[in-house]
């Protein structure tokens, strides 16, 4: 009879799936995907290499199951959002969601999908891609949103929705982007009220 394993394989005892894909985000978000190295994810997760690809799968497959964490969480502002009765209502809710969640004192400043990714090596190529998809993806949910607006009159008939989504999700990326630079919540509630000064309105 062979001699018993005395120490644990695979993964440790009273390993939590939804607590190392919390600590997992939070290293993504503060270092991005190629500064988010093995050694600090494992670490920072409690369990061993061997463990996070069993669990898990490879670094770009815990990036994805990652990225759906945050969407869920985080992120979540934005399908709450769309929910708002009015456009106008829509844009103050996604701009306000962005400020608080990018400016949040116990988690790392900026977006994850914003700045995750923007520049990488070959390798992170397939990661830059989702990020690019994850972005377009809201952009296009804010679109539908608000052609339902120009469609139940709440928006003039003559509005574009589409350049009007990109124009509210391009202010989110780049608040998200300044609060990742140090530029504080007050500032930016500021200026996304700025940002919507000018408004369509029906003449």
């Amino acid at each position: 009879m062979g001699k018993r394993q005395s120490g644990p394989i695979g993964r440790p005892r009273g390993f939590d799936t939804d607590e190392a894909l919390e600590r997992a985000m939070l290293v993504f978000w503060e270092h991005g995907y190629e500064g988010a190295g093995l050694a600090t994810l494992t670490r920072a997760m409690g369990i061993s290499t061997t463990s996070m690809y069993a669990a898990f799968g490879n670094k770009e497959e815990l990036f994805r199951k990652v990225l759906e964490r945050y969407t869920e969480g985080p992120s979540a502002y934005l399908a709450r959002a769309l929910e708002e009765p009015t456009a106008l209502g829509v844009a103050r809710a996604l701009l306000a969601g962005t400020v608080r969640t990018t400016t949040r004192p116990a988690h790392p400043a900026g977006c994850l999908g914003v700045q995750g990714a923007l520049a990488v090596s070959d390798s992170g190529q397939g990661v830059r891609d989702l990020l690019a998809a994850w972005r377009n993806d809201g952009c296009t949910r804010v679109r539908e949103r608000f052609q339902r607006a120009v469609d139940e009159g709440d928006l003039p008939p003559d509005t574009d929705p589409g350049l009007l989504a990109r124009y509210v999700t391009t202010l989110a990326f780049g608040i998200a982007v300044q609060a990742a630079s140090g530029v504080d919540r007050e500032e930016l509630r500021a200026m996304a009220d700025a940002a919507l000064g000018n408004w369509p309105i029906h003449p």
